[in-house]
């Protein structure tokens, strides 16, 4: 892996993440909105 894509990488863990965890607690607007922070940040990044 590239060095300059290692804190993008990061960053759409914690998108996914945040995801996950709002996706427990039923708030399915902020589970959408974080799994389409990752993915537009991934066709950024890639």
């Amino acid at each position: 892996m590239d060095r300059t894509k290692i804190f993008p990488v990061l960053l759409m863990a914690l998108d996914v993440g945040a995801g996950i965890l709002y996706a427990w607690q039923g708030d399915v607007r902020k589970t959408i909105y974080w799994l389409a922070a990752a993915v537009l940040n991934a066709a950024v990044t890639f």
